[in-house]
């Protein structure tokens, strides 16, 4: 999908919620990290990666995110992903986080985001946005319009660090996204635990059901990755494949494909 919606672009639509909110006083990059599809060893997308101007870590930036400046931080998470992306000549899939708590109107909202991908010529259909499952909501039904919204608007929809948040299958019961992201911490070492070999599975096995793909995050070990295809799981992110790469597309390890 390319079409941009001409209500949400118009510069008189606004609210005075995102007017108020004050500008940002600091500076972030970001760095890209491949999601690798192992049925065909290709890439299927890249995170966006929030860090500092140097290249510091997340939480340099995060650290001065507060409820005064999170939707201006939100929106220019949105449009500098993108330009950086057209600007390293992605062709995949463009993965970028975002904040519910910094949505206030969807359709409004996402107007910054829709002008950045028409400026930078990015597909709409190429855009996934992944909320953090761990981020607390005082009102779910906010976080499941948002989402439905943006499928509306053309764009996949995730649900990230899946299985270490609030809301869990309640979520996942209430809007099923085109994908979701099994925390890392159901991932280390599951090759040797067999309660996170039978929640995975699980998990899987209801995703099948509902139409959902799964993606596991933090590989590090070949192990890992062999359990997980087992599994049904060829969608895969983690140091054993590539580290982010600061202000460049990441190069997967040719290793990380080998099976013995």
């Amino acid at each position: 999908m390319t079409d941009f919606p001409i209500s949400a672009t118009d510069p008189k639509v606004g609210c005075d919620a995102c007017k108020s909110e004050l500008e940002l006083n600091f500076d972030f990059a970001f760095a890209y990290q491949p999601i690798v599809d192992l049925r065909d060893r290709s890439v299927f997308a890249h995170e966006a990666l929030v860090r500092g101007s140097n290249g510091e870590g997340a939480l340099s930036v995060l650290g001065q995110v507060n409820t005064q400046n999170r939707y201006r931080f939100d929106q220019r998470c949105r449009t500098q992903a993108i330009a950086g992306a057209a600007r390293l000549g992605m062709r995949e899939n463009l993965s970028i986080n975002f904040l519910p708590n910094a949505v206030y109107r969807p359709e409004l909202c996402i107007r910054s985001t829709l002008e950045a991908a028409k400026e930078h010529n990015f597909p709409l259909d190429r855009l996934i946005f992944e909320t953090v499952e761990s981020e607390h909501l005082d009102n779910n039904l906010h976080l499941t319009n948002i989402l439905r919204e943006y499928r509306e608007f053309g764009f996949k929809t995730a649900i990230d660090d899946f299985g270490a948040g609030y809301s869990g299958l309640t979520l996942l019961a209430d809007f099923q996204p085109d994908l979701i992201k099994l925390d890392m911490a159901l991932i280390r070492d599951i090759h040797q635990d067999r309660a996170r070999q039978a929640i995975v599975r699980g998990v899987v096995t209801i995703c099948e059901e509902l139409g959902v793909t799964v993606i596991a995050e933090g590989i590090e070990v070949a192990a890992e990755r062999d359990f997980l295809t087992d599994c049904g799981i060829f969608l895969m992110q983690g140091y054993l494949f590539a580290k982010p790469a600061f202000k460049a597309l990441a190069q997967v390890d040719p290793d990380a494909w080998q099976t013995d």
